[in-house]
């Protein structure tokens, strides 16, 4: 009986280094492996070892005759995506760096990766797999707890994907490598203070931003980034303090990728059940207080250019006591596309299919919904410097050059509402002492390398990793190969003698720290925070209960924990 991927699938693709008959797909060597909602095991192939499933990060594989039954219909998704895609790619291709001998002069070799996210993991991770003892990794953060958008991106709900840190703890607790948290870079240290202590510096640091709608009423009080709502639900501290408007019974949500599937799913959700997760404790509070029966997601163009993947989009059919709600009027020939010849056409068929079924159910009488609005988008907020309402006009496929462009038409409708959350991105915001590509949102850069921007040439010893390097795209997966081939480049400048050997050392840069800001966590402080909050949640039957605050955090990592003077 063969095994099955199911939708916690993170893209890790440690699974294919295990299987013994390379039934895996897509492979990090095919075409569309960075845009694949998820990897798939052939039927076919299977031989039914189970090594895929022992080293799965995030428990997503299954035997066939195991599936849950909410995870039942991947047995064919798997199976379907074969039938598109015969199983043929390159093995040698997925085989990783090897180990690297380094030059006497860069030993150690010294690297500073300012972020704490999968990037920054996973590169941290290739680094010492391929270097060893010959270097010396140092992670900032300007928080006192890592992992990044794993700690307060991923939804509450989620709690297979955020087991992905289980993978980092051996980077983590390895002699090279070294937490130095609650440290933000171009307040605490600079890019060159970074670069006089280290040989090179890997930013990892993500996307923090969200882009704007760039309409009118956009800076209305209710209307709101997703990304400030996701972070308030995850317990970040920025976002502790924020406040929603949950009064009323209808939420807009702009977008339709997985962000918004997320916050649409967390607003219906019977908080019941989500006390059962990491969920903020005001959060659910907050929800449980909730008026809110229907979310209205509005996506631009029709079900088949839809941003989500088909993973997340069919687990919103699994929520108890909510109805998703799809206009069949979506569904003709034009709103549906064509699949085309590419790796991502049979996503696009599921999807298209999953969206269909959806608009045959019928409704149940008092569940909440949510509603999914294809081929829309928002022109104006309607009120008077709050949000009461959106104006929003229906649009038609256009295509260009193979390319399906929406169009606004001269229909208009407005939809009732009091909290308006745009979820159409995340982006990414300059770094002190670093070029920054404005239109794009990224650090310019060719492969990882920091490019100046009038020159083009790279800048020795600085490079970038994850969603900074090359925008949010991907899912956490994604960030292995892009860490890997940034980690490649450095250590070719290494052995090439690129680097400049830094004037200081991991103990002139402690002394240094405990100058500039000595509540410093390191490895043993962030454990025991860790431990507190597990230990906070295991008396409520969760996985942990969060500390929201940083002087909380920093009293839970301990002064025994703190590099004080």
């Amino acid at each position: 009986m063969a095994y099955v991927i199911t939708q916690p699938c993170c893209n890790d693709a440690t699974c294919l280094e295990v299987c013994p008959v390379d039934c895996i797909r897509p492979t990090p060597a095919d075409p569309g492996f960075a845009t694949a909602e998820m990897l798939h095991i052939d039927p076919g192939t299977c031989i039914d070892c189970g090594a895929c499933a022992e080293e799965c990060p995030v428990d997503a594989i299954f035997a066939a005759d195991e599936l849950p039954e909410e995870h039942a219909r991947y047995a064919s998704v798997n199976a379907d995506w074969f039938d598109r895609h015969p199983l043929e790619s390159s093995w040698d291709a997925l085989e990783p760096g090897g180990r690297v001998t380094l030059p006497p002069d860069t030993t150690p070799l010294r690297v500073a990766i300012v972020g704490s996210g999968p990037a920054a993991c996973y590169a941290a991770a290739d680094l010492i797999g391929r270097a060893g003892a010959a270097v010396e990794v140092e992670m900032f953060d300007r928080l006192p707890t890592p992992w990044g958008l794993i700690r307060a991106g991923v939804a509450p709900d989620h709690p297979g994907t955020k087991a992905i840190t289980d993978v980092f703890r051996a980077t983590t607790s390895n002699p090279a490598f070294a937490f130095r948290l609650n440290v933000e870079i171009g307040a605490d240290l600079s890019h060159d203070d970074l670069m006089a202590h280290h040989h090179a510096v890997i930013y990892a640091v993500g996307a923090a931003g969200d882009r704007r709608l760039g309409v009118p009423g956009e800076d209305f009080a209710g209307c709101h980034g997703a990304t400030e709502f996701v972070a308030w639900y995850n317990g970040h501290p920025d976002r502790a303090d924020a406040r929603f408007d949950l009064s009323g019974e209808r939420v807009v949500i702009v977008g339709n990728g997985n962000v918004a599937l997320d916050v649409a799913r967390i607003l219906v959700s019977d908080p019941d059940e989500l006390a059962a997760t990491d969920i903020a404790d005001h959060a659910l509070e907050a929800l449980r207080a909730s008026n809110i029966r229907e979310v209205v997601l509005l996506g631009r163009r029709g079900p088949a250019e839809a941003a989500y993947t088909s993973p997340e989009l069919i687990a919103l059919g699994r929520l108890p006591g909510v109805d998703v709600v799809v206009d069949a009027l979506a569904f003709d020939e034009h709103a549906r596309g064509a699949a085309g010849d590419d790796a991502s056409d049979a996503a696009t068929a599921l999807k298209t299919a999953v969206a269909a079924e959806y608009a045959e159910r019928p409704p149940t009488p008092g569940n909440r919904r949510i509603v999914l609005r294809y081929m829309v988008s928002p022109v104006v907020m309607l009120g008077e410097g709050r949000v009461e309402g959106v104006r929003i006009v229906h649009n038609a496929l256009v295509d260009e050059d193979g390319v399906r462009r929406a169009e606004p038409t001269d229909r208009y409708e407005s939809i009732e509402t009091s909290l308006v959350l745009r979820a159409i991105g995340y982006r990414g915001t300059a770094v002190p002492g670093l070029p920054f590509d404005e239109d794009r949102g990224v650090i310019p850069n060719a492969g990882g390398r920091v490019a100046d921007p009038r020159t083009g040439a790279p800048l020795p010893g600085v490079y970038a990793a994850g969603w900074i390097k090359r925008g949010p795209s991907g899912v956490i997966g994604t960030n292995k190969r892009c860490a890997q081939e940034t980690v490649a480049h450095l250590l070719d400048d290494a052995v090439a003698g690129r680097l400049v050997a830094p004037t200081g050392n991991r103990d002139t840069l402690t002394a240094l720290l405990r100058a500039r800001s000595p509540e410093v966590v390191d490895g043993e402080g962030w454990r025991a925070i860790d431990a507190a909050e597990r230990d906070r949640g295991r008396t409520q039957g969760r996985p942990r209960t969060k500390f929201t605050d940083i002087e909380s955090m920093l009293a839970a990592a301990s002064p025994g924990n703190l590099e004080v003077p």
